[in-house]
């Protein structure tokens, strides 16, 4: 009796290291997505940012990163291109050439 008591410790315990084991590793794993997607955030911003110094020259940039629409009245919408897609809704002063973000977002597919 006190065998089959031990065993079944045993058992109880080797199951908790099992899903420890496992945990720890989808925990990683989510660690490892969260600094990734921090990072393709960050470059899509920088290309967002490109975009909106040389939106009055756009043939200044070498390799467009972004998409470049207009909507009227001064107002452009930027898009980046890549995994992860940032949209910004921007105003250009034609008289001092300054650009304004009026908002942005995170366009998921």
């Amino acid at each position: 009796m006190i065998i089959a008591w031990v065993l079944s410790l045993l058992t109880l315990l080797s199951s908790l290291l099992i899903h420890l084991e496992r945990l720890a590793a989808l925990e990683l794993v989510s660690v490892n997505t969260y600094i990734e997607s921090q990072k393709n955030f960050i470059a899509a911003e920088k290309v967002l940012l490109e975009c909106e110094r040389h939106i009055t020259n756009i043939t200044a940039l070498e390799n467009p990163n972004c998409h470049i629409q207009s909507a009227g009245k001064n107002l452009w919408l930027l898009s980046s291109k890549g995994s992860t897609t940032l949209e910004a809704l921007v105003f250009l002063d034609e008289k001092t050439n300054i650009t304004t973000r009026l908002n942005w977002r995170q366009h998921f597919e």
